[in-house]
This record gives structure tokens, sequence and C-alpha cells, in this order.
């Protein structure tokens, strides 16, 4: 500890000496090297912030672990000196937006300096917004690349950006691999061009904006059923993002006219004063959608994270509580929806990660799609997008973690699209006579009830970091036999690439990138994926179970079964 501690100290002092580094920084560092408690001087200092293979993300501060000038001017400056020489002889391109948190402004502005200053043309937002819509724009103005500013739904501590390629979708190999070669080869502040050309920076128009919601329009289906339920009630909160910049005007521009929005919700604070967490994965950040839901008599509830990407949703139970459906059953239920109503089903597929849920797996396979499983992250659904673009037509695609794309004109996952999906999916729901509720329940006694929990264990600092990589260490190297009383079947290593049927020893190759996940197969069906997160401190355990609804009447014992198997399970893995 000692010997960490004196090189942290070094690197504090580093940043004290530099000439480069302003005096407000450098007395935000004093205090860290002043104060008894070496803890925050160590998260701080103990490391340099990791450009990985989708930018950066990190608490706001001053240090070389932090988000803030001198870090993201490194990154940019990596990422620039790549694309001076991925194309050459060329004017190079970037797409630059930004979200809701504070200093996402400001970073995007140094963003804009240094890519100017390496002499690339730059072209920012007016104003925050969606995630969604950098992807769409880098296709839209035929860019070279693109970066978001964003911390997507973390604590208000942290920002970040995202890296995108000239397909609208983030960096993958070879680019991921070698943008971090060349922002690790910058060994000092001196070396990033921080004096920005303002004549290389240029404003994007309404027109992107403006054809993203033509794109919408071309894939919305059910137009008439639209007409004949326009003014069905619709309740959206934004979560002071950047959703409430563009859903309401997409909704409307589909055709619905009743639309809600949280006022106290709506306004852009980085601050997020009325949600403990803007994560509309967690029920606290979704109760004032709720309640307005409840005021204007909707039968489903919206709310995107701050950037937009992903969207959390609501639905009325015959009790006339809202229930939040998670991920895996928003998707299956969207998915559900599009291939059931596909006119032309003629070598389609649509896509999903390996921890999402097998349901969408058995729809695709019911109605003959294919369905490709890639490692988490929409980047590697983009990348098979790109690998199968003339090969077969893509549908859609989603992860667990509330994210779904529907059509090939963006390449990243997209809540504006997604919420005008779930608006019309709850329109033709309510022409049938029914809700999306009782959509889920027919869904699963078709096609199978599947289940899914999701235990997040957060490690925070530097110790944290260690005690993940220990977890994930004792499951590699000593996995258990049997979990909550079921044995196991069949593991798969995504970073050995191997999986292996436990009866006979048996191995085979995985086809897939490296990756620190494991997954383990039961006997009963179940299934528990084991991974750490690539953007929070946390070790994430994704649990799912299945069986047979053998008729709708016994959906709630049923449901029953299956929260008693993911409770088991829980408390099997809690005791490890």
């Amino acid at each position: 500890m000692s010997d960490l501690l004196s090189t942290v100290k070094s690197k504090a002092q580093q940043w004290l000496t530099s000439s480069v580094i302003d005096s407000d920084t450098k007395k935000e560092v004093q205090g860290l090297l002043d104060n008894p408690d070496s803890k925050a001087l160590i998260d701080n200092f103990y490391k340099d912030l990791e450009f990985g293979t989708g930018g950066l993300r990190g608490i706001m501060g001053a240090g070389s672990n932090c988000m803030n000038k001198y870090t993201v001017g490194v990154a940019t400056q990596g990422l620039s000196n790549y694309l001076l020489k991925a194309f050459p002889n060329k004017t190079i391109n970037v797409a630059v937006a930004y979200d809701c948190r504070n200093n996402s402004d400001y970073f995007s502005q140094i963003i804009a300096d240094v890519l100017s200053a390496n002499g690339i043309d730059v072209h920012v937002f007016s104003a925050l917004r969606p995630t969604p819509l950098l992807s769409y724009a880098i296709r839209y103005l035929k860019c070279d690349s693109g970066i978001v500013v964003t911390a997507s739904h973390n604590p208000k501590e942290y920002n970040g950006y995202k890296a995108y390629w000239n397909d609208g979708a983030q960096v993958v190999p070879p680019h991921d691999k070698n943008i971090i070669q060349e922002v690790n080869a910058i060994t000092s502040f001196e070396q990033v061009k921080f004096k920005g050309d303002p004549s290389r920076i240029h404003t994007i128009s309404s027109a992107v904006e403006e054809a993203y919601y033509e794109e919408v329009l071309r894939v919305i289906p059910g137009k008439e059923i639209i007409e004949r339920h326009k003014s069905i009630p619709i309740a959206f909160s934004g979560l002071h993002g950047t959703g409430s910049t563009m859903v309401p005007e997409c909704l409307r521009r589909i055709g619905f006219t009743n639309i809600h929005v949280v006022p106290e919700q709506a306004e852009a604070d980085g601050n997020f004063p009325t949600v403990k967490s803007p994560n509309p994965e967690e029920r606290s950040a979704m109760e004032m959608v709720i309640e307005k839901g409840k005021a204007v008599g909707a039968t489903m509830v919206m709310a995107t994270d701050p950037d937009a990407d992903r969207v959390g949703i609501g639905v009325r139970n015959p009790e006339g509580n809202f229930v939040l459906l998670n991920g895996n059953q928003a998707f299956s239920l969207m998915m559900w929806f599009i291939l059931k109503n596909l006119k032309d089903k003629t070598n389609a597929y649509i896509a999903k990660t390996i921890v999402t849920s097998e349901l969408v797996d058995a729809i695709a396979r019911n109605y003959g799609i294919d369905c490709y499983n890639t490692l988490t992250g929409f980047k590697y659904i983009a990348q098979l997008m790109g690998e199968r673009e003339s090969k077969q037509k893509f549908i859609a695609a989603g992860e667990e973690s509330y994210g779904y794309m529907v059509g090939d004109f963006i390449r990243d996952k997209d809540a504006v699209s997604a919420c005008a999906f779930f608006a019309v999916m709850t329109a033709t729901a309510a022409d049938e006579g029914k809700s999306l509720y009782d959509w889920l329940i027919d869904m699963y006694a078709e096609h199978g009830f599947y289940k899914e929990g999701l235990i997040n264990v957060v490690k925070k600092g530097q110790q944290g970091e260690q005690e993940i990589k220990a977890m994930m260490e004792k499951f590699r190297n000593n996995p258990p036999a049997e979990i909550a009383g079921s044995k196991v079947t069949r593991v798969l290593d995504y970073k050995s690439l191997k999986e292996t049927e436990l009866a006979t020893e048996k191995s085979k190759p995985l086809n897939f990138p490296n990756s620190d996940v494991l997954q383990f197969y039961l006997e009963d069906g179940s299934k528990i994926s084991v991974r750490p997160s690539g953007t929070e401190p946390k070790i994430k355990f994704y649990i799912s179970v299945n069986t047979t609804l053998k008729s709708i009447s016994n959906f709630n014992n049923t449901n029953t079964e299956l929260d008693t198997r993911i409770g088991q399970i829980e408390e099997y893995l809690m005791k490890l």
C-alpha cells in the first residue's frame, strides 16, 4: 500500500508542475495531497483513465483516472492521430454530440478544439441531442468518425465519451485497439493540441433530425391503427436528459396526439434532482412517470436514460397497477409484435446479445427467422450488421439492458424509435381490446415462459477492481458443480473461447471475440451468466429460468414458481 501511495503522490506532483494544467485543477490536486485520508487521492491517480474499446467513462475531477479537460484531451489527440493515419490525403470529418450531464457541453468543446487543431473538420450539434442521432448523423453527413459525450445512466458524478466509426457504430477491432495504442503513445499533455481552429468547427443543421424522423416513419407499421387510436394517453419522461428533445416530437410525427411529459423531469439537468439514479432499469427512476400515467389514464408509460439510447416501460395489469417490464420482457414483446406482422420473412434476421433472454431465440425460431447472438454491447450487433449487409435483411436487435433498434438506418441502440414502436404496440393491443400486459401473457403461452433476474454487485475504486477480478477467477478456476440444487451441465467461457460439457468433459471452441464472460447452463434449463460491467464498477449476474405456461389462467401460479426459482439462485450466488 505504501508503494502505491508513493507512486500516486509522485503522479499528482507531476500535475502540479505541468505548465499545461490550469490553476484551478492544480488547486484541486493540492487539496487531495493535503487530505490525511488518501483514499480519494489513490482513486483519482492510481491509474490512467483507460480509453477502452468503447471510449472513456469515469468520475469527473482532477487526476489521471478522472474525466477532465486533460484526460479528454489526451483521448481525443490519440483518436485524431489514428484518424490521420487511417484516412491519409483527405479531409477528415467527425460528428460530435453531447448529453445533459454536467460538463458535457464543455467536454464537447474540448473535443472539437483538439480535433480541429489537428486539421479535422468537426460537426457539432447546437444543443444536447440523443446518442442515436449521433449515430445517424455520422452516416447522413458521411463522417469518418463520431464522438458522443455521455456517461449513459451512471450516477451524476460520472461523464465519458463513446467513439464511433464511419458506419455509425461504436468502434470495434481493429480500430478500437489501434486508437488505444495511439492514446497510450501520448506521454505528456504538451503533445495535445488544445488550441482549436474555429474555421473547422461547424454546427449540424436541423436537416439531420428531419431526415431521422422520416426514417422512423418509414419503418413504423400500422399507420391506420395509429389513426384509430391516436388519442390514447401516453406518459413520458426524459429523466432530465436528451429524450425530451426528440421523443415527444417523434410520437407526434407518427400520429399520436395525447402525449403527457413529466414536466419536472423535462428540463435538462446533470444533477438529476428528482431521481436517485437516472436509470430506467430502477423502479425509483420510473416513479414520477408512473404517477403521471395514473393521472392521465395511460395504459403504458415510458422513460429514457440521459442520452436516450435506452428506455424503460411500464404497463397496466388487470388490477389497474403499473407493472415495470424488464429489458428482456420488453424486447421479447417487441420481437413478437414485429415478427408476427412481418410480411416478407424471406432471408431475414434479428440479433441479440448472449445475456439476453433466449425467449427471443424461441420466437425467431418459431417464425422461421434467424436470430444471431453477439457479445454484450451494440457495437457487436452493428459489426454483425456490417458483415451481413449484402447477405441478409436486418429487421431488429436488442439487449436485456433496455436497448433496442429497429431498421438499419442507425447502428446503435435507439430509445427514440423504440418509444415510437412501444406506442404503436400499445395502440395495436388496444385495437384488439387488449393491453401490453395481456400480450405478455399471450406471448408466454405461445412461445414459452422465460423469466430473468439480475444481480449487480458494486465494487468501487482500486480495491473493488481487484475484488471483481478475484471473483471472476474463482468462478473460472473452480466452477460450481451445481447451483441451487440443479446440476451444472455446460460451461461457456468466453475468455478461453471454450464450451465444455461437464458430463463428458468434452470441449469445443466458441466462435466469438475474447471477453471476460462465463455462462453456466443447468440441468433444469436455467442459465446463469457472470461478467464484470464494461462501464461501471460492478460485477453482474444474469439469471434465466423457464418453463411451459400450460394456460393463461395458470399465469400467476407459474410466475410465482419462476420467481421462487430465481430467488433460490440469487440466494446461492450471494453466499459465494
